[in-house]
């Protein structure tokens, strides 16, 4: 029993000691400082001297063993203060709020303009500031500058010079980029499925635009069709992908019926998607020159909604929200864009060969629709609404051959550029280069997986 007594006093002894150790605070030098002006004694007390600053100054009450070499109230610290962009917000503004002198602010800005635009700043930008300010001051100090990354591949520094201005520098940040892939089987929808197969959703909206000319994604694909993917994907040097670029090889094979694109940089610098043949995807018309609209009547005879009986339907309907943009569904020239009787807002483009479109029942127009004005395919001609005989907010679009309505669903559209001689030559060399490439690499997904 003594001897478990003096065991426990001796327990005791260490254990007060070992708190009395704990409660002083470490020493370190003003060099302890790393790349970012923070000491590596600020970062083993962080939750004192950053979180609760009175805290910090308490504890300098303790004098450590070694007083010359210790942060005691009064010394100088140097920190940074993360600011995020919101809607509405300048630079300038930004710096003022968080406590930067107006000058200072301005001052800074105006540094800035050499390598960035302080205006391109957009919500969700942030801007990590630089203070110094005295150990124990709650108050915002110093301001000695910032840094910002415009985007993926740089980052911006704004820092005082010794005679109180500021200078810019530009850093390239250490990037790798290489192909990424991703395949699936399509149960919901491609854009769905696509994305919980590891397809990030400006890789998937590429490849919607891409295979538009041919594929109707509301009609043609059916439960069990698949997808192929490969685009370029941009890490930096901790291995996290900071960027997704374009997309070099996708297929959707639809029914059994397989439909490939490759990624390919014509002679004349034209970059565009082409067939396992070389037969441009890039048709000379859409057929759905509108996105996420519902198919709500067909081409051919029908009994008219509001006249109440059968007649003629010389387009497709595609109902969709009042003010969805509608598309020029091809190069050309506008012939007419105004009110036209039952049509309502109405607009028709003459096209290159012997073809013109036609678009009715807008709700207004885009500033580029005026009669005599070209226009390119893609480009915003209208918008959504149900002016003139309608029922309800949709587009009516027609399609004319040689003057002739034709349907648009069913129509053969004009063939884009079709590659021959030495172009097919080079561009059969990438095929079979992209094919190579996409056999060898793992699905994305499986390797965030695997990590």
């Amino acid at each position: 029993m003594l001897l478990r007594g003096i065991l426990a006093t001796a327990a005791l002894l260490s254990c007060a000691l070992l708190s009395a150790h704990l409660l002083s605070p470490p020493t370190g030098t003003m060099d302890d400082v790393d790349s970012d002006g923070f000491s590596s004694f600020m970062f083993a007390a962080a939750p004192f001297s950053l979180g609760n600053p009175a805290a910090a100054a308490a504890l300098t009450l303790h004098p450590p063993a070694t007083p010359q070499e210790s942060i005691t109230a009064g010394d100088p610290l140097r920190y940074r203060q993360p600011i995020r962009a919101k809607s509405g917000d300048t630079l300038t503004g930004l710096l003022v709020e968080a406590g930067v002198d107006r000058s200072d602010a301005v001052a800074a800005a105006d540094a800035l303009r050499e390598v960035f635009d302080p205006r391109r700043i957009r919500p969700g930008h942030e801007v990590s500031l630089m203070f110094e300010r005295a150990f124990g001051d709650d108050r915002p100090g110093d301001f000695l500058g910032f840094t910002m990354a415009p985007d993926f591949a740089r980052e911006v520094e704004v820092a005082r010079t010794e005679n109180g201005g500021f200078t810019a520098t530009e850093i390239e940040k250490a990037l790798t980029r290489g192909p990424a892939r991703a395949t699936g089987t399509i149960d919901n929808s491609l854009f769905v499925d696509g994305e919980r197969a590891g397809v990030p959703v400006p890789v998937l909206l590429e490849i919607i635009r891409a295979f538009s000319w041919d594929v109707d994604f509301q009609r043609d694909i059916l439960p069990g069709d698949t997808f192929e993917v490969m685009w370029q994907r941009t890490w930096n040097d901790a291995g996290l992908a900071v960027h997704e670029g374009v997309v070099l090889y996708a297929k959707l094979t639809l029914s059994g019926t397989p439909h490939a694109i490759y990624r390919f940089q014509t002679t004349n610098g034209d970059v565009a998607y082409f067939d396992q043949k070389g037969q441009g995807a890039r048709k000379a018309l859409l057929r759905t020159p509108i996105d996420g609209a519902k198919l709500s009547s067909r081409f051919g005879k029908r009994t008219h909604p509001i006249l109440g009986y059968t007649k003629m339907h010389k387009g497709v309907d595609f109902a969709a929200p009042p003010g969805t943009p509608i598309y020029a569904a091809g190069d050309g020239r506008i012939e007419m864009a105004g009110r036209n009787g039952a049509y309502g807002n109405y607009i028709r483009i003459r096209h290159h060969s012997d073809y013109s479109t036609a678009y009715a029942h807008l709700s207004r127009f885009a500033t580029i629709a005026r009669s005599g004005n070209r226009v390119r395919q893609g480009q915003v001609i209208g918008y959504v609404g149900t002016t003139g005989r309608s029922t309800g907010p949709h587009l009516h679009y027609e399609i004319l051959r040689a003057g002739l309505h034709t349907n648009p669903l069913s129509v053969k559209m004009p063939a884009g550029e079709r590659l021959a001689g030495k172009q097919l030559e080079r561009f059969l060399a990438v095929r079979a280069d992209v094919d190579r490439t996409f056999a060898k690499l793992v699905d994305s997904k499986a390797i965030a997986t695997a990590d």
